[in-house]
Parts: structure tokens; sequence; C-alpha cells
């Protein structure tokens, strides 16, 4: 990025204004289906806004109950709104970006062959407990009946429900394997004491996925495959998690790592080694061990947050469900198994704590609900002939930027100043804000940008500003 804006800089004048300036008239901007020639206005936007902190508090309404950056923000430039204990309406903004997730998401799972599958929320008690874990999971499960007395779960993970349905295929070859089939829905878990806005919810969207191998060596080998796909996931998104050694818990298996995100306000504990890179989760050591099991150096121990968790699962939920396919002698076999899971909006959640300031988000650039933020001259001010040309650099990234449809809002407040919607979207994140203030009256005209992520500002023309948009990457 430095590199363009460097050559944007360095830019001639290349335009030049196509009317007198005293020919340009007020113009009113119109928020209309999108398409060519229409414009996304940040006035029709559903977003409740509550920019001052002190206006902003739980649901409980008790603003001491925002313990961390991430929640704090997303409630004050109207991400998400409180509907009940660890439940949240997730609003426009962060449905764009959880929408953009996913299709990153989709890309690196379907890379390495992955089936994308969806499974009802409500789980048979009897598959629950067939495994044991309709007791074992205790009151973090939902459970519920139905009108006959049938009991269910919302289930929280998917292991009985993919089994018990790869299962029912009477006739698999190993030929067929390995299956790797995976969904992103809802989950429900009855957290004792929900926190952190969304890190921590009752109901949360995640990423499962099931893998179905012919033998260990081959779901080894799988294992590795996702493993490596969550480690290129994170790198798109700037996000440097460490993988870590981690306990099997209520899921089972014989073999786990967590995806930590390092943050203060994490839950875990974590051990790291500088020297030989070994890194686990304090839960999987001896509690009196203070150096590395590997080389026997000095640990030293951090906080993070889970956003991804992967397990081997052998056979142990094959064998129940009886999830057979024919070997290679013409025999049944049991699949041998892995579960692997990515916390979607806890990675939103995560992101938005570790890149932001106090005081303005900062998404990963892939993830960010809209590219640019257009901000004309206020009405009446001594600009409002750039009015105009603002509207017509709107229309020309759109249409010479085609990545960029749909990534472009016009902040038409116009009866505020541009000093104040430039804090406002520095507060929202936006990666690139362009202002159409005293220097579009220039011939050329000149737009002042802001790139967000980088803290740099220039001012361009109409060609360095479509050069500078041309390299932005979108999902």
């Amino acid at each position: 990025m430095e590199g363009l804006l460097t050559r944007c800089r360095a830019l001639p004048s290349l335009a030049t204004c196509s009317h007198q300036l005293s020919q340009y008239a007020p113009q009113r901007f119109h928020h209309c289906a999108p398409g060519r020639g229409k414009r996304l206005v940040l006035s029709r936007m559903f977003q409740p806004q509550k920019l001052r902190e002190d206006q902003v508090v739980s649901l409980e309404g008790r603003s001491g109950d925002l313990t961390c950056k991430s929640q704090r923000l997303m409630l004050q430039v109207g991400l998400i709104h409180p509907a009940s204990p660890g439940c949240y309406h997730l609003l426009p903004y962060t449905v764009r970006a959880m929408e953009k997730l996913v299709r990153v998401i989709d890309q690196e799972m379907q890379t390495i062959g992955g089936q994308k599958v969806n499974m009802p929320s409500l789980s048979p008690a009897e598959l629950w407990r067939a495994t044991n874990r309709w007791d074992s999971m205790g009151r973090e499960l939902l459970r519920l009946r139905d009108r006959h007395g049938k009991e269910y779960c919302l289930g929280p993970t998917h292991e009985e429900a993919i089994t018990a349905l790869v299962a029912s295929q009477k006739r698999l070859s190993y030929k067929q394997l390995p299956f790797l089939l995976y969904q992103v829905t809802r989950k429900f878990r009855d957290e004792p004491r929900p926190r952190f806005g969304l890190l921590r919810g009752r109901e949360f969207y995640m990423k499962d996925m099931y893998t179905f191998d012919s033998s260990p060596e081959a779901a080894q080998l799988t294992y590795s495959l996702v493993c490596d796909a969550y480690s290129s996931l994170f790198n798109r998104l700037g996000l440097r998690c460490v993988k870590v050694q981690a306990d099997v818990g209520s899921i089972g298996g014989t073999m786990s790592h967590e995806f930590q995100l390092p943050m203060d306000v994490g839950e875990d504990r974590l051990v790291l080694c500088p020297s030989c890179h070994f890194s686990a989760n304090v839960e999987t050591l001896d509690s009196s061990r203070t150096n590395c099991p590997a080389c026997q150096g000095p640990l030293t121990e951090t906080k993070g947050i889970e956003v991804g968790h992967t397990f081997y699962l052998g056979t142990k939920y094959s064998s129940i469900f009886n999830a057979q396919f024919t070997n290679v002698h013409g025999k049944p076999s049991l699949a041998e198994m892995g579960c692997y899971g990515l916390g979607v909006t806890r990675i939103l959640a995560a992101a938005i704590e570790v890149l932001s300031t106090e005081d303005c988000i900062r998404w990963p650039g892939l993830l960010a609900p809209y590219q640019v933020c257009l901000i004309p001259p206020k009405k009446g001010s001594k600009e409002e002939a750039a009015a105009e040309l603002a509207g017509h650099l709107y229309d020309h990234i759109t249409e010479a930027v085609p990545q960029l449809q749909g990534e472009v809002l016009l902040d038409d407040r116009t009866h505020l100043t541009i000093g104040n919607r430039l804090k406002d979207a520095n507060k929202f994140g936006y990666p690139f804000v362009i202002i159409a203030a005293k220097r579009a009256l220039d011939d050329p005209a000149h737009f002042e940008v802001w790139c967000q992520n980088t803290g740099e500002v220039v001012f361009l023309t109409r060609e360095g500003v479509l050069e500078l948009l041309s390299q932005v990457q979108v999902v």
C-alpha cells in the first residue's frame, strides 16, 4: 500500500473539470436499489448509534458491564444491539462483515475439498444419549420438549447428527473418501455467565467441519490439511493466531489443537516457548511444570481467546453410529473422523478487539462492511459547489472499479460539518474515507483521502483515487 500511495502522490494533474465551478448547483443524494448509477447513502442505513460513550450501557443498564473494548465499540456504532443476556441482534454492518467472513471461510474450506451442508439446529435427544453427552454436557445443553413430549436440544455442535447422517448411507466405498462436510450455522450454549459481547454468548455463529477418512494415516493428513487452511484464513485476515496444544474436553478424541488470538481480555491461559515454538493451553500441562516439555527451556505465559478448535476423533463416533464404508478388500470398516470449529461471530469481535484503538473500530481489510466512505461538503458552506464533484466521483469509482460496486457509501448528512462526519467515519473504521472539500474546487480537483488502516492522508486527483482503489481486495 505504501508503494501505491507513493505513486499516487507523484501523479500529474491528469483531469480537468468539465464544467465551470459557477455552474455547479447543490446536489441532493438519493438512496436507490444497488445498481449502475445508484448510490448508497448513510442517512438511510439502519444503525442505532450511541456515539457518546456515556450513552452505551449493557442489557442490564450498567455501563460497568462493558468489560471489553469490542463490546463497547460495537454497541456504540450500532453493530450489535442487546436482545437478552448473551444474545444480540446483529445489525446491517455486522451482517455484511459476517457474510464476507463466511465467503473467506468458504474459499478456504472448498480449496481443500470441503462440501457445504446445513443441518437442523434441533437435535433429537436419542442421538446425544447414544454418545452419553446428553448427561455429560450438563446444564450448558439447551433442552426442550415438543408437544408430543419428544426431547431435543439446540445443538452447540453436530458430531452426533453428521455421523448418523453418514451412517445412513449404506453403500459407501473407500474410493469416495475422504468426505469433508461443513456448515456455518447458529449454535446455542447455555452459558452460566455470558459476557464480552460476541466473544462469549449463548447464541452464536460457528463453522463446524466433520471429516471421514478411510484410515488413521489418511485422517492425520486431513487433520494437517484443515489446520493449514485455518492458518491461511487467519493470515488473510491479518490476525496473528497461535496454534496450541489443547484438551479434547467434551468433544473427545485423541488429539486437539486450539487457534488462539493473544489478547488481555482472553479467558484462556497459554504457555509459549520462544526457543522451540512449543505452545499449549495450560490445562494440558502439569500445574507444577515451569519449563518446556520439548526443549526444557523457559516458558512464557499469556492470555488468549479461542477462535478455532480442531479434534482428531478416530472412531469415537463412527463406532457408536456404525458409520462404515467398504474398504479396498471389500470388507466393512469404520470411518476415521475429525471435527473442526471456527467461531464466526467470535472472530469478528476478536478482530475488532485486537485491531481497534480505544475509540475507533478497525477491521481486517477483507471484512470491512464498506470499503469507502465519501464525504461531500456541508450544505451552505463555501465548498458546497464541490457536492456535485463528490457525486460524480462516487459514480466513477463504482463504474471504473467493479469490485467496489456496493462497497462505497455516501455520507449525505450534509447538515453536519465535514469534521463531524469524518470523526464518525473514523469511529466506524471504513478503510478509505474520501473528502470533497476546499481542494476539490481546484483545477484539477483534488480529494482528501484518509487511509484508515495506515494512518496516512493524501490529496489525489480523480485518477489517483481510482488507481488507489483499484488495488483494494474484496471477497
